[in-house]
C-alpha cells in the first residue's frame, strides 16, 4: 500500500527536515514523548525477552531509556534517516551507559533496512511509520529482519491527525499542506497480508492546544514535521493566505485556545514462528492483484 504522489512524502525534503530539527527537536516534541511512553507500558504485558532490539525511527532517543529499563541486558540499536539525529541520542546518554552498554547508531531507512535477514527481536517504532512512502515495503521489510517468534511494536499517526488545520487550509487553496497518514485498518491489512501472525490494532485521539496558529505551525517546523509532501507549494506562503488560515481555524477556538488533534494508531503483530496454510491463505486472499 502506498500513497498517491501528491500526497506522499519527499523523502529527501523529509531528511533534511529532520536533519535541521535535530538541535530543537526534544523541546517541542511533547507529542511524541507522550506516546512513546504509553507504547513503552504496553510492553509490561509482553512476554518477549528480546536479546536485540532495533528502535526504527529513533530520532533523538526518546524511548531509548525505557527500552533500556524494560530490556536490561538486551543489545539496543537506534536506527534514523538523519545522523544528527541519532548524534543527539547519542549525547543523552551518560557516560556510564555508553562505556559499559551504549546504544548501536545506525543511519538508516526504514523501508531498506541495513540489517541481516532474521537479526532482531524486538522492532520498536514510535511515530515513524507515517513517513515511509510505501508500508507493503515497509513491512516486507520488517518481516525480512525479525527472527521467528519477534515482534513488531509501533505507532503511527492515523487521519485525522492534524484535522482542522488540513481543513482551514483546504479553505485557502488547492495544494496539500499537511501531510497524509495511514488508516489503521489500511495498515492492519497491510500487515497481515506480509504474513505478521496475530495482529493487534487500536486508536485514540489525543487533544494538544495553542494559542494561536504560528505557535503551532513554528512547533511543527522545530521538530522537522511541516509539510513535505511531494503537492506541497514551491512558492512562500503569501501574508494573506496565512491570515485567511489563522481566521478560518478560530471557528475552533474553545476556553481562550485552539485545540489540535493527534490520532494515535498502536499496533504490535509477531513474526509467526512457522506459518500455517490458514495464515497463508488469508494473507493471499487478501491480497489486490
Amino acid at each position: 500500500m502506498s500513497i498517491e504522489n501528491d500526497l506522499k512524502p519527499d523523502k529527501l525534503k523529509m531528511r533534511q527536515a529532520f536533519e535541521r530539527a535535530a538541535n530543537t527537536y526534544d523541546a517541542a516534541a511533547i507529542i511524541q514523548r507522550e506516546v512513546s511512553q504509553r507504547l513503552l507500558e504496553r510492553l509490561n504485558y509482553i512476554n518477549l525477552q528480546p536479546s536485540r532490539i532495533v528502535d526504527v525511527g529513533a530520532g533523538t532517543g526518546i524511548s531509548l531509556a525505557g527500552l533500556n529499563q524494560h530490556y536490561p541486558t538486551a543489545s539496543i540499536y537506534a536506527l534514523d534517516i538523519a545522523r544528527p539525529m541519532l548524534i543527539e541520542a547519542r549525547q543523552k546518554q551518560g557516560w556510564w551507559q555508553r562505556l559499559r552498554r551504549p546504544v548501536k547508531l545506525i543511519t538508516g531507512d526504514a523501508e531498506s533496512l541495513p540489517l541481516a535477514d532474521a537479526s532482531v527481536d524486538l522492532l520498536f517504532s514510535n511515530l515513524a511509520l507515517q513517513w515511509c512512502l510505501d508500508l507493503e515495503q515497509t513491512f516486507s521489510e520488517f518481516r525480512r529482519v525479525l527472527k521467528p517468534g519477534g515482534l513488531l511494536m509501533f505507532t503511527t499517526f492515523g487521519p485525522d491527525t492534524l484535522r482542522e488545520l488540513r481543513s482551514c487550509w483546504s479553505q485557502v487553496d488547492g495544494y496539500t499542506h499537511v501531510n497524509n497518514f495511514f488508516d489503521m485498518h489500511d495498515i492492519g491489512d497491510a500487515l497481515v497480508r506480509n504474513l505478521f501472525a496475530e495482529p493487534v490494532m487500536d486508536m485514540e485521539l489525543l487533544t494538544m492546544t495553542y494559542k494561536d496558529v504560528p505557535s503551532l505551525m513554528r512547533d511543527l517546523k522545530t521538530i522537522g514535521a511541516h509539510n513535505v509532501t511531494q503537492g506541497r507549494s514551491r512558492n512562500l506562503t503569501g501574508k494573506g493566505r496565512l491570515q485567511r488560515v489563522n481566521a478560518a481555524y478560530e471557528q475552533y477556538r474553545s476556553d481562550g485556545v485552539l485545540p489540535v488533534s493527534y490520532e494515535v494508531v498502536y499496533g504490535h503483530a509477531w513474526m509467526a514462528e512457522e506459518l500455517s496454510p490458514q495464515t497463508v491463505k488469508v494473507a493471499f486472499d487478501g491480497l489486490k492483484l
